[in-house]
């Protein structure tokens, strides 16, 4: 066992960095994100410059990801008259599911929707291959961080408070 030690710590390090990258984002360009939404809103991250934005990617069937609705909600009631939007990019291909799980829930932010799932075209194109994946958006439109989940009202308060 202790002749493959090298390998197994050389695998979980591997491991640990391929879900650390696992989504494609250069975090030192603001982000670039068009959609129309559900509801017919226009989405362009451009336009949210000078907020802190959530982009949460999520699906009605994720446990998980409805774990953390109350969270993001909460933080949204929380920070939103401070300038924190949400913006949602559902991998659900059943649009009445998600339409009455996010009208049930009072996620009254703009959601995508293109019936895909996992082919769902904005998540395959930022490489995310699981949810949810909670990216916060500083004023200046870059990524702060790719796992917003950890600590999304403290990240929220520290991103306000910054230039």
């Amino acid at each position: 066992m202790k002749k493959n030690l090298p390998y197994v710590l050389l695998f979980s390090f591997a491991f640990a960095l391929l879900l650390i990258a696992r989504a494609d984002v250069d975090q030192t360009k603001p982000l670039d994100l068009k959609y129309t939404a559900v509801d017919g809103t226009k989405i362009d991250l451009a336009d949210l410059r000078g907020k802190v934005v959530l982009v949460d990617f999520w699906a009605t069937w994720c446990p998980p990801c409805r774990g953390e609705v109350p969270n993001v909600v909460a933080a949204y009631k929380k920070y939103h008259d401070q300038g924190f939007e949400v913006v949602g990019v559902s991998l659900d291909q059943d649009k009445d599911a998600l339409l009455t799980f996010t009208k049930a829930n009072g996620m009254v932010w703009p959601q995508y929707f293109d019936g895909k799932g996992w082919d769902n075209e904005i998540s395959k194109g930022f490489g995310i291959d699981s949810i949810p994946a909670m990216w916060l958006v500083g004023k200046d439109g870059k990524v702060i961080t790719t796992n917003a989940r950890e600590d999304l009202a403290g990240d929220v308060e520290k991103a306000l408070k910054a230039p």
